[in-house]
């Protein structure tokens, strides 16, 4: 498979006052093609640090990082907000929808960026969520909807620009077994479609469903093991189904 990620020597540290943080102290890490990859570690282990990087939301102190083979250490802002809209996808644990806009008008507004028209925009809005299991809910704000069907839609809106890539920090953090498994159904079924997915979880239970397991400790790679026990959701000795 073709290296789609690849960071050499990435390092970032934070001046804070007198004191010096040094979140990544030289991580070398490449993802290919369709890796599904959990990023674990404990808090100050340099993971959400890392996905801010990878996610080009920051850029490193030191060393580099290509994506599709292209060093974007070094763009600058606006850049690196093209590069986003193209090629990424974001999934966060508090989901980040606006309040006062519908689903359908929540997962359109990326698209406002890349220039569609209004109706082209809904009717690609209207597709994705259908996708996530969401068709019926266009019209509904995100406070009428559930924790579950909040993150739909946080996902829906990640995949309306046809990313190639999928970022998720901690995407089942707030919601419950049955939701979070019902969640990470959605990303076997992205990952199944070809899409590299890479997500942030400090649950070994989510982590298990990923190919393969980076482990990162003050702000270096302690392991990088490929997941020769995989779940899959439709596993009926999946620990929830069984227990049902």
């Amino acid at each position: 498979m073709a290296v789609v990620i690849s960071t050499k020597d990435l390092r970032k540290t934070y001046d804070m006052g007198t004191t010096k943080v040094h979140a990544l102290r030289g991580v070398d890490v490449e993802i290919s093609v369709n890796d599904y990859v959990a990023l674990m570690g404990p808090s100050g282990s340099g993971k959400s640090t890392l996905m801010n990087l990878l996610g080009c939301l920051d850029t490193p102190s030191e060393g580099d990082y290509f994506l599709d083979a292209i060093n974007v250490s070094t763009m600058t802002d606006g850049e690196l907000a093209e590069v986003r809209n193209r090629k990424i996808g974001f999934v966060f644990q508090t989901f980040n929808l606006l309040p006062r806009l519908t689903a359908l008008d929540n997962v359109a507004l990326p698209l406002v960026y890349s220039g569609w028209s209004k109706a082209d925009r809904e009717a690609r809005a209207q597709e994705v969520l259908t996708e996530v299991g969401l068709g019926d809910r266009v019209d509904h704000k995100p406070n009428e909807l559930s924790g579950g069907q909040r993150q739909r839609v946080a996902i829906a809106r990640a995949l309306v620009n046809n990313p190639s890539i999928i970022l998720a920090d901690e995407p089942t953090g707030n919601l419950d077994t049955k939701t979070s498994i019902e969640i990470m159904k959605i990303f076997e079924n992205i990952h199944s479609k070809g899409n590299t997915v890479i997500l942030v979880t400090h649950e070994p239970d989510i982590a298990e469903h990923a190919h393969r397991i980076i482990r990162l400790r003050d702000g270096e790679v302690e392991s990088d093991i490929k997941n020769e026990n995989i779940v899959s959701v439709d596993d009926p000795t999946h620990r929830y189904l069984r227990d049902q």
